[in-house]
């Protein structure tokens, strides 16, 4: 079993190793591999030719290499920004070189796991992605239907928020945000000219940590029990939230910045009975007051 697991080790971290260097755009030759990796040709051409088959090769004499269109020639940041944009990266401690010799490792689906986590299946919509992916870059405007009305739009970002996509656009002067799931027959408006981006937008859109746009902020106080403490201190379970005070109990006074209450009162019911609006009051009374709805 020792013998085995060596092997499967020695085979990641050489998958990993290939798979880097040939994303910086290095020309590699089977020989050359089989005698840094200390192995036999015969491996490293399984290495390419079975296990990495996957990658568009381009091959002269005895070297494997990319197309330098191919993934970008992806750096480690750029990476790390696709899980940002994903959603994926907080999921896992790092994503360095080391972390994707674990992933290439037969046994890492022994170790890690996720569950739990919603997402909608974009490749329902993948052609409306494309179209608008497409005007961002040209800048280009797009008229489409939403909500059984017309809306021409200035579009310019395409963001993932809590595993949804939304489109954030300038409609009448004013940033806005589309479910893209409930856009339908988009078309891009070339013949109106290419528009510039707005400074303050593109503020706007960097600055902003939900997709309720232009709207007055609210902050609401909650206490935390106890028992769930932990919990708060460590993860970001509210928007922009921010620990104010330790209660000598245990418990937690908490502060969120909301823009919309269907931000704050369906995670305050999750964890009900240990959280607690305690300003303002009136939106404590409202919770209760649909609780007592529902319980009748």
């Amino acid at each position: 079993m020792e013998q085995a697991f060596s092997k499967n080790e020695k085979v990641s971290y050489r998958l990993a190793d290939i798979l880097t260097r040939l994303n910086m755009g290095e020309k590699l030759s089977i020989k050359s591999l089989a005698e840094e990796y200390q192995t036999h040709p015969r491996t490293i051409s399984r290495d390419l030719n079975e296990r990495l088959a996957f990658l568009p090769f381009e091959i002269e004499g005895d070297s494997y290499f990319l197309p330098s269109h191919y993934l970008g020639k992806l750096t480690y940041q750029d990476i790390k920004n696709f899980a940002q944009i994903s959603g994926f990266a907080n999921l896992y401690p790092k994503l360095d070189k080391s972390f994707l010799r674990e992933i290439l490792d037969s046994r890492a689906n022994s170790v890690y796991s996720a569950k739990g986590y919603f997402f909608e299946d974009a490749s329902l919509f993948s052609d409306t992605l494309s179209v608008f992916k497409a005007a961002i870059q040209a800048r280009y405007q797009v008229e489409f239907v939403y909500k059984h009305q017309p809306r021409l739009v200035q579009p310019y970002r395409i963001i993932h928020h809590h595993g949804c996509w939304y489109l954030a656009a300038v409609s009448n002067n004013q940033l806005r945000a589309y479910r893209m799931s409930r856009i339908s027959q988009p078309q891009p408006k070339a013949e109106l000219g290419e528009f510039d981006f707005e400074p303050t937008i593109l503020k706007q859109l960097e600055n902003e940590e939900s997709i309720w746009f232009g709207q007055q902020k609210q902050e609401v106080i909650l206490s935390v029990h106890g028992e769930v403490a932990l919990h708060f201190k460590q993860r970001q379970l509210l928007p922009e939230q921010e620990v104010i005070k330790s209660l000598d109990d245990g418990g937690l006074l908490v502060s969120s910045k909301i823009t919309h209450v269907t931000q704050i009162l369906p995670l305050v019911r999750y964890w009900i009975p240990h959280l607690k609006i305690v300003n303002p009051e009136s939106l404590q009374q409202q919770l209760e007051s649909e609780l007592k709805g529902y319980l009748g």
